[in-house]
């Protein structure tokens, strides 16, 4: 769904499920907006329910088409559990996150970037760096 947004951005929101059912309709509205719009592309977040990593793919290739074009995709609202995600993927230092949870994303790090390891990645290389997800929501 797409609404008003400020001069040069244009906001789109999610809704539902962003996962390997949703993921080529979500990819190509996402596309088409990042295509024929000029400015910030804000992708609100705020209905999201659900999302898996495919989802989380569609994000990054529209952030990287956005920025071959010379924009940004910015997020909105982003849910408390997919910014713990991005948080642990070190991905919030790539996407550009606004309101209140990437603020308290630093909050996060600093109280739980400490190297716990997370379940099912002991062994990996680098594992022992992710921080933990199991913190405050």
């Amino acid at each position: 769904m797409e609404h008003p947004a400020a001069q040069g951005q244009a906001v789109l929101s999610l809704d539902g499920a962003l996962d390997v059912r949703s993921a080529a309709d979500a990819r190509a509205v996402l596309h088409q907006a990042v295509d024929r719009g000029t400015g910030d592309l804000v992708l609100d977040l705020a209905a999201l329910r659900a999302w898996d990593a495919t989802g989380l793919g569609v994000i990054m290739g529209t952030h990287r088409r956005a920025g071959r074009l010379g924009r940004r995709l910015v997020l909105r609202a982003v849910p408390a559990q997919l910014q713990r995600l991005l948080v642990a993927t070190r991905l919030h230092r790539i996407l550009a996150v606004e309101g209140a949870e990437a603020d308290q994303s630093a909050d996060f790090v600093r109280g739980h970037g400490h190297g716990t390891t997370l379940p099912g990645l002991a062994g990996l290389p680098g594992a022992a760096a992710l921080p933990s997800l199991s913190g405050p929501a």
